[in-house]
């Protein structure tokens, strides 16, 4: 294979992995399943051994994924919270237990195995027996002071007692927080009761319930703590194996979780392994596999650790659990950029702890990969435990009346052409922003964190304000203040409501090219690529001018994703809304010197 073809490789995987990353760490809303993340590490991880020449210095394979957000305040870890690596069969268990043995020649090794809690990962510190801060994972370097929230979580302690034990002057335990079942379906029952959206998991209702600012939230929120190790201790323990480690944070006051395994062989961690995935639909709390370590403290740090991962423990997942429905509908649904997506609507059906009743079947191509036809018997996974996919479908269940699914010829949603260029697997309306469905998402991308940051323009305000027709598009967001009167007629918006709307509408006017040049929605134009091409362009003059052969120059930009900047940019109606904008007051630093700095805003661990 030619380099530059694998470096694009690799590059391509690495957007992708940062993308998901910042899905599942930052926002708590998974967008592929675990299993397929994991297909795309382990597709980066084989070019890289490929090729260790190549290897990328923004590899994923070198770091933890995710970001902290910026709600709270952000507290650097003093160790790293690493994550673990995965096996998902015997072999490659057995894998793992013979790097491991193959690293303590004639040393005796026994496994401690513990549930894989389906939580959030944080880390409490405690000073003389006090709990004086909570933090999350985060990118396992970072992560956010929740210290408030999880003083609310009823079963940690926050003065640590002992009879039998000194209470250390500092320690630091690490453990999982997330919400049993029966709190789960307690707290959904509530929602519902109330008329208020419910959780689609307990993953999610913890995450949600851990990262609200209004610690009461929080506290009304049935969440659990579970410890699973100790990060700092002074003095020293002085305790020599995980299993002993566990047992004396339940004598300073922890929970832990319902089932540990000491195990003499790893034959037994299978059997153990075996043992939990039978008994899973009774255990009190989700998990989706264990965790096998080396109990031994000290051959722990024989072993050490690679960049990302310790060598001395894994999490052995789970297969996807799935049940069987029926497609009652397939409809279309319009993204940001056009995009349309087909949408099985399924008969409702339990997998795997939540209630599926809508999976994405992706595009037309997987329509008629799978040959699913609407009133067909699928079956329906929860892959990784997260995301809902159709895996199969059943034609010998097939009703005579079932229909085959088309593409449509013209959008759901504005009724404009859909139109598929040849090579391409995904379709889109040639609408633009004459679509109401891609209008709405080009408004939501605009004032998003990322891109302007208008604080408090959130779906509410944009629906209202697309129902009085007083957003077209982009631009008209800095015309709002001459509505002030209308936007005072809308309900349950008083006066400083809008005050707060119109000063953050002006606040944004002060950003950086890149932002801006994310906020646009150019198709394929992520962060990462907007900094790309604000480093290297320099001017909203040079870019806009630029032609394609330019773009390709552009690192981060491909073939294909210039082509599609250099049609944003001759499109006559997107050239007027960027005048619009520039013309309200949107503006920039000017650059202090036309040269490329394309690592120009990154921030950069080095790990090892």
């Amino acid at each position: 294979m030619a380099i530059t073809s694998v470096i694009e490789q690799m590059r391509q995987l690495i957007q992708l992995i940062a993308k998901h990353n910042h899905a599942y760490y930052v926002m708590d809303q998974p967008t592929i399943s675990d299993s397929e993340y994991d297909h795309l590490f382990h597709q980066l991880k084989a070019l890289e051994e490929q090729y260790p020449e190549l290897v990328q210095a923004d590899s994923p394979t070198t770091k933890v994924g995710g970001q902290a957000l910026s709600k709270f305040e952000s507290v650097t870890h003093v160790v790293p919270m690493l994550s673990l690596g995965n096996v998902f069969n015997q072999e490659d268990l057995f894998a793992f237990a013979r790097r491991v043995e193959e690293r303590l020649p004639n040393q005796k090794v026994q496994y401690e195995v513990e549930l894989k809690l389906d939580g959030l990962a944080i880390s409490l510190w405690y000073e003389n027996g006090v709990l004086v801060r909570g933090v999350t994972r985060g990118d396992g370097e970072t992560g956010e002071d929740i210290t408030q929230n999880v003083k609310t979580i009823r079963n940690l302690p926050k003065v640590l007692h002992s009879e039998k034990y000194e209470i250390p002057r500092l320690l630091e335990v690490r453990g999982e927080v997330l919400m049993p079942k029966s709190g789960f379906e307690k707290l959904n029952a509530d929602q519902e009761a109330k008329g208020e959206k419910t959780f689609a998991n307990p993953r999610n209702a913890a995450a949600g319930s851990l990262r609200q600012l209004d610690p009461n939230i929080a506290a009304a929120r049935p969440l659990a703590f579970y410890a699973y190790g100790i990060a700092q201790c002074e003095p020293n323990h002085g305790l020599t194996t995980m299993h002993d480690s566990l047992q004396w944070l339940t004598e300073l006051g922890f929970q832990i979780a319902e089932r540990q395994y000491l195990c003499n062989s790893i034959q037994e961690v299978q059997q153990r392994y075996e043992q939990i995935q039978q008994e899973r639909p009774n255990l009190q709390v989700e998990i989706d596999g264990m965790v096998v370590k080396v109990d031994d403290l000290k051959q722990q740090q024989q072993l050490g650790f690679l960049s990302r991962e310790p060598r001395w423990a894994t999490a052995y997942k789970f297969p996807a659990q799935a049940a069987l429905t029926t497609v009652e509908q397939i409809d279309w649904q319009v993204g940001r950029t056009g995009t349309l997506t087909p949408v099985a609507r399924l008969n409702p059906v339990f997998v795997g702890g939540v209630t599926v009743s809508n999976v994405t079947l992706h595009n037309i191509g997987e329509i008629h990969r799978l040959d699913v036809r609407i009133g067909d018997t699928v079956s329906v996974y929860r892959t990784g435990d997260v995301i809902p996919k159709v895996e199969k479908v059943w034609p010998e269940f097939r009703p005579a009346e079932a229909e085959v699914v088309h593409l449509p010829e013209s959008c759901p949603v504005c009724a404009s052409p859909v139109v598929m260029p040849e090579g391409e697997a995904l379709a889109r309306c040639s609408g633009g922003l004459y679509c109401a469905a891609q209008r709405i998402e080009a408004i939501r991308h605009f004032v998003s964190r990322k891109a302007m940051d208008i604080e408090g323009l959130g779906d509410r305000w944009v629906e209202s304000l697309l129902r009085l027709d007083l957003l077209k598009d982009v631009a008209d967001i800095y015309h709002l203040h001459e509505h002030r009167e209308t936007l005072l007629g809308i309900e349950k918006m008083g006066e400083k409501s809008v005050q707060n709307l119109i000063d953050a509408i002006e606040a944004s006017k002060k950003t950086t090219l890149a932002r801006f040049i994310y906020a646009l929605g150019i198709r394929g134009v992520g962060e990462t690529t907007a900094r790309m091409l604000a480093n290297t362009f320099q001017t909203l003059e040079a870019l806009k001018a630029a032609n394609v052969e330019a773009l390709k120059k552009t690192p981060d930009v491909g073939d294909i994703t210039a082509e599609w900047i250099a049609d944003f940019f001759l499109a006559p109606h997107n050239i007027e809304v960027l005048d619009r904008l520039i013309a309200a007051g949107i503006h920039w630093d000017a650059p202090t010197a036309p040269t490329r700095q394309p690592l120009n805003g990154e921030s950069w661990v080095l790990t090892g």
